[in-house]
Formats: C-alpha cells, sequence, structure tokens
C-alpha cells in the first residue's frame, strides 16, 4: 500500500466531436506533497483538474482513465456522493477569485456555506469558525471583514476569501489553479507562504497549477510539464530544473527574461499550442521544436523512464535518438546562460544620455471624494502625488510598485487622458497640461498607448485593418486608404503576423497575436513614445518572450521610448534602462537599472525584490510586509510607507523624507538613507 493522496491513470477529456483536450495523463501525488502541473495557456492543465473533481463544463466529457482520492474512485461516485468530496476531501483554489466568489453574498456566508456542509457547523460555533479561518489566511479584522461583500476587498484580499473557502471542509486535496497569476509579487508572496503554512501544519497535498517557472521552484516537490493535453516530461524539482530533457521544457526556460540575457533576443517558442485534435500523429510539439526530424511527424512518441522518478515523452531519449539532441541545462540553449556584461551605453553616465524626449515635474491627479445629496467634496484620492520623472530618446523607464499605487492613473495623466491636479508635462519640449482638445490632437500621433488586456482594448466587430487604419484615419495620417492599407502591410511585418492576417476579427487571435495587434496599432501613427501597461501580464513565458524581443528590437530600429508599467521585475531587469519604484502615489527610489535592482535603498524596494520567485534559488532573504497598501484617500502621515515598514523609527512617522542622492543617477527618499536600512 502507497501514501499516495491522489493516484492518476490514463485520464481522457475530450469534445463532444471527439477531440482530446487531457489526453491519457497519469501521475500520483503523496501526502503533503505538492505537485506542479506546468505549461503554457491551452495545454490542458485546468481541464486535468475540473475533469479529476468532476466539473467538466458542457461540451466536454470524461472519456477514460481512473482517478483514486484517499482510495476513492472519483468516477464511480453518484453525483450526490460527489458533492460530499468537493469542498471536503478536495477544494479548489479558482484562477479568478472576482468571478468565483458570489457577489450578493458577504465574504462570511459564503464561507458558511462550506462549514455548514462539510463540517456540520451552525450557530455561534459557525460564526466564530469563520472568523478564525479569516484571521488564519491573514485578512486584518477578520471580525468585521465577514459582513463585507467581495467587491469590498482588494485582490489579495479576495484571493484569501477563497483559500480559507477552500480550506474551511479541512480537505487532504487542494487544487490551486493559477492561485497568483497577476498578482504583485508581494501579494504572491503571501499566498503562497499561507499555502506552504497549511501543508506544514495540515499534511495537506497541494495540486498546482501554474505557468510560472519561479512559483514551480519555490513551492513543488514534483512537476509534470503538460503539452497539448499530454504530459511530455515529469520529473523532482531538483531533475527537472538542474536538467530538463524535454526540447518544451527547455524552451520554457529560455524564454524566461532576466539580467543576463538583456542584451541579446530571449529565446521565444514559435506558432502556438495546436487546438485539439489537430494533430493525430507523431509528436504534438515537432512542429514548433527545432531539434524534430522525420520520425517526430510520423509517430507518436512512448512514454521513456530516464531514470528514478523521471519521464518523458520524446524520440530523443529511445534507442538511437539521444545523439541527435541531449538535455541540457536551463538557459544554456545556443552559448544563453552566461553572463553577458551590458552593452557599451546600456546604463550610460547623464552626461552621455541623449535629450530628455518625456520630463514630468510634480504631477499630481486627485480624484474628489463627494458625498450627501448635494454632492459636496469631503476629500481626495491622492492616486498620484507629486511625481517627477523624465525618459530619454530610445531608453526604457520602468515603473514598479503594488496594484493601487497609482502607476496606470500617471500613465494616463501623462498622455492627458486624465486630466492632472498640477504639476507639467513637457513632451518634446511642448507643454501638454491645459492644452485644448484641438491642441492635443496634434500631439496625440506621437504618444501612445498599449494597453494590459488586448481583448478588451480591440473592437471585437472591427477587422484588424480597419483597427489598424482608424488611428491613421482619425489623425490624418497616410493619404488615401490605399496608402495606409501598404502602410498597415509595413507594420504586420515588423510586429511578426501574415499581412493576410489583417482580414481577420480579434477573436480568431492568440493572447500574443492580439497583443502584437495592439502593438501595430500604436505604431501605425509613428509615435515616439509608447506607454506600456502591463502588456505582458498574463501572458505565457513564451508569448511573453516574443513580446519583448519584439519591443526591444523595435525601439533598436525605430528609436522609440518606452514607459513601461509592471510588477514583473525579472521583465524589468531585461528590458529597463533606467527603474522608478511607486508607492501610493509617489515615487521612493530611482535611478539606473543595475543600481535599483542591484543595489536596492528604499525598504519597501528590497520587501519587492525579495518577494521574486527565482528559479536560480539565489533570492533575497524574504522581506514580509505587514498589512495591505493605504488607502490614497487617507494616506498615512510621514513617510506612506512607514506603518508597513519593518525599519521605520519615529521620524518616519512624523516627516515625508527629502530625495537624498546616492549617485548622479540614485536617488531614494528615505529618512536612513545614511546607513543601511536592511
Amino acid at each position: 500500500m502507497t501514501n499516495d493522496i491522489l493516484n492518476v491513470s490514463g485520464l481522457t477529456a475530450q469534445l463532444r466531436n471527439g477531440a482530446r483536450i487531457v489526453d491519457d495523463i497519469s501521475f500520483s501525488i503523496k501526502a503533503g506533497e505538492t505537485f506542479a502541473l506546468l505549461g503554457e495557456s491551452g495545454c490542458g492543465k485546468s481541464m486535468t483538474a475540473l475533469s479529476l473533481l468532476r466539473l467538466l463544463p458542457d461540451g466536454v466529457v470524461n472519456a477514460g482513465g481512473t482517478a483514486q482520492l484517499d482510495g476513492v474512485a472519483l468516477f464511480d461516485l453518484a453525483e450526490r456522493e460527489m458533492r460530499a468530496v468537493r469542498g471536503g476531501t478536495a477544494a479548489m483554489i479558482f484562477q479568478e477569485p472576482a468571478l468565483s466568489l458570489n457577489p450578493v453574498m458577504t465574504v462570511g456566508q459564503q464561507i458558511a456555506e462550506v462549514l455548514a456542509l462539510h463540517r456540520g457547523l451552525r450557530g455561534a460555533a459557525l460564526q466564530q469558525r469563520c472568523v478564525e479561518l479569516l484571521d488564519q489566511v491573514g485578512i486584518p479584522d477578520a471580525a468585521r471583514r465577514i459582513t463585507e461583500y467581495p467587491f469590498q476587498l482588494s485582490g489579495g484580499m479576495k484571493q484569501r476569501v477563497m483559500i480559507a473557502m477552500a480550506l474551511a471542509g479541512q480537505p487532504k486535496l487542494l487544487v490551486a489553479d493559477e492561485p497568483t497569476t497577476a498578482l504583485d509579487v508581494t501579494i504572491q508572496a503571501q499566498v503562497l507562504q499561507l499555502l506552504r503554512d497549511t501543508q506544514d501544519a495540515s499534511g495537506m497535498s497541494l495540486l498546482l497549477i501554474t505557468h510560472d517557472l519561479g512559483v514551480v521552484a519555490e513551492m513543488a516537490h514534483r512537476v509534470g510539464v503538460m503539452y497539448a493535453g499530454q504530459i511530455v516530461e515529469q520529473a523532482g524539482r531538483a531533475q527537472l530544473f538542474a536538467r530538463p530533457l524535454h526540447p518544451y521544457t527547455q524552451k520554457l526556460f529560455a524564454a524566461l527574461p532576466d539580467a543576463m540575457r538583456r542584451n541579446q533576443p530571449l529565446t521565444a517558442i514559435p506558432g502556438s499550442v495546436p487546438p485539439p485534435g489537430s494533430i493525430a500523429q507523431g509528436c504534438r510539439f515537432a512542429p514548433r521544436c527545432d531539434k524534430a526530424w522525420a520520425l517526430c511527424g510520423e509517430q507518436t512518441p512512448d512514454w521513456t523512464v530516464t531514470g528514478e522518478g523521471q519521464g518523458v515523452r520524446c524520440h530523443l531519449y529511445v534507442e538511437g535518438g539521444r545523439e541527435r539532441g541531449e538535455g541540457e541545462k536551463p538557459g544554456r540553449e545556443k552559448g544563453e546562460g552566461r553572463r553577458v556584461d551590458a552593452a557599451p551605453g546600456f546604463s550610460p553616465s547623464p552626461l552621455s544620455l541623449p535629450p530628455s524626449l518625456l520630463q514630468v515635474y510634480d504631477l499630481q491627479v486627485h480624484f474628489p471624494i463627494r458625498k450627501g445629496v448635494l454632492q459636496r467634496v469631503v476629500g481626495q484620492v491622492k492616486a498620484v502625488d507629486g511625481v517627477s520623472l523624465d525618459i530619454p530618446q530610445g531608453r526604457t523607464l520602468a515603473l514598479v510598485g503594488e496594484s493601487g499605487c497609482g502607476k496606470t492613473t500617471l500613465g494616463k495623466a501623462v498622455l492627458q487622458l486624465i486630466a492632472p491636479t498640477s504639476g507639467s508635462v513637457q513632451f518634446a519640449g511642448h507643454e501638454l497640461t491645459g492644452l485644448s482638445a484641438r491642441e492635443l490632437r496634434a500631439q496625440r500621433a506621437a504618444m501612445q498607448i498599449v494597453f494590459q488586456d488586448p481583448y478588451a482594448s480591440l473592437n471585437p466587430k472591427m477587422r484588424v485593418a480597419e483597427i489598424l487604419e482608424e488611428g491613421m484615419a482619425a489623425l490624418d495620417i497616410g493619404g488615401n486608404s490605399a496608402a495606409r492599407q501598404a502602410h498597415i502591410d509595413t507594420l504586420l511585418d515588423q510586429v511578426g503576423l501574415a499581412r493576410n492576417a489583417k482580414w481577420r476579427y480579434p477573436h480568431e487571435f492568440s493572447g500574443g497575436q492580439r497583443q502584437r495587434i495592439a502593438i501595430a496599432r500604436a505604431l501605425a501613427v509613428s509615435p515616439q513614445l509608447l506607454i506600456c501597461d502591463e502588456p505582458t501580464s498574463a501572458l505565457d513565458v513564451s508569448v511573453q518572450a516574443q513580446i519583448l524581443n519584439l519591443l526591444k528590437s523595435l525601439q533598436q530600429e525605430l528609436g522609440l521610448s518606452y514607459l513601461f508599467i509592471t510588477h514583473n521585475l525579472a521583465v524589468v531587469e531585461y528590458l529597463a534602462h533606467d527603474v522608478c519604484v511607486m508607492y501610493l502615489g509617489r515615487i521612493v527610489e530611482r535611478g539606473a537599472a543595475d543600481e535599483v535592482l542591484r543595489a536596492p535603498r528604499h525598504p519597501y524596494t528590497r520587501a519587492l525584490l525579495s518577494a521574486v520567485p527565482r528559479i536560480d534559488g539565489e533570492g533575497r532573504a524574504r522581506i514580509r510586509l505587514e498589512g495591505d497598501l493605504p488607502s490614497p484617500a487617507n494616506p498615512p502621515q510621514g513617510c506612506h510607507f512607514a506603518p508597513r515598514c519593518p525599519n521605520a523609527v519615529e521620524q518616519c512617522r512624523a516627516v515625508y523624507p527629502p530625495a537624498a542622492s546616492h549617485s548622479a543617477t540614485h536617488i531614494v527618499h528615505c529618512h536612513l538613507h545614511g546607513g543601511d536600512p536592511g
């Protein structure tokens, strides 16, 4: 008898037309173990989890295989019996808490449902247990929070409520489907630590679904790499990260951005995951694999055991195939992984910098808070509170910070999409604040924005050609329609899309392709400055690599300047020349990328960097931040970060720190700047 809490064998799920979404999946999870399913979007990870819990959507059916959970055959249970398993023996954290929580029920009511059904609690004991669970997952003032609705909570707090609901039934297996996607690194660190602490305390097993290699490195004991409905590699975490075998796994590692690769293109994986049922025979990764040969297209590879606890589905590892391509260590493809010194001029001295294209001085964006019948102003939300920055021609300034700190508002205020309350925005020597709509129109072509979600920002009723031509027509650019169509063809070439794609609609493209269309739309009017608002936050690592390569090549070719808004510090390391760290509407540290990321001075910057999961195991000692970001409607007196700062002294709570220079380019707002805060 084994100590496996979950044993899955030959699991298959398919569409009603017979196309397999999950194809012959087998794995097991021991008690107290974390098993990670890793892979791109569309490879079948979430469908595997939904199959196990028998929650498949309409049109998808379970077509075979077995699943034993704590000795019980899940697929043999009646639906009434299965309801006792869901939330009891097994629970699930869904990817998007805002869509998974009931908006018309309080947080307490939703947790109470689970406790009443699976633990039989009632009355005062039920109420007390709800408070205990919220307190356990780190939500402050839990007794008050149970009476609040989901819309009153931040994204990180909603995710913690989902975890509290999942833990309420004391499950033996927790399925976590992308539990930290699009969360800030500080919130992500808190959520991952909470899951680890819960495992240590209860011996719970965890099926972790993710596309983030850093999260896998930090959490998993064993890993299954999934592609096009199949597990193509399975190994212990140490084995996989030391020597990935399958070409797909190797390319996932090679696509990761970091400082060592910032002067060379990332190894992007061409193409996309094939649709279910589109490849009847042969290796499903062969069309995207640079190590494929004739056999890969003719014969489906069998599962090959390569060592204890490690196996791979690849022809390279059967007799006669090994000499065609050995497994390589992460980042060693094509000479990558060597530390490459920054190219000359990457972080130049101020004397060698090109002239500033954008200059922002003491910019403020305050939104009035109105109450009462007469809607009197009773306060101000200080979304942006005195920000100054500049971006030279052809350089990238990364703006980083937690959600709610004012990054996006600042980007929109620079473009005058939101009217600043005060301050100055100068673009190419021209003052933008206070201009009329007619006067701003003359500047619009030179400044464009790429939004976070391309699906939401592209008109679903317009073809790509119409989307790209719209801006040119509005700004009288490009002459007649024939000239504009020729320009559109050139744009599609620049962003790596086929010219005939212009006659298709946005829904016909993948997420990465839609983001390329959004970039092409911004480039259509020949801008000098692009504001990129989290353009890669929800993309797979392989698609992210394609977009980063594109942005870097466009900058080199066209001399573009970027204001790159993000919370992904790995992307900052790869792409940015300069960095500004923003907290509660203010810049707390700024400087060249190497200065801020290698020698951070502000305690908040240090906490952000310490929270980033790293695949090399060389992360900084974790700095835990207490509480959540304060409200910009009522910022703390003195240093805004003082209530959460582990190094705060009395002076920090009384006076906002002035700017202190540590070099010609490195400036920090911290009372502890003279010594070492850490």
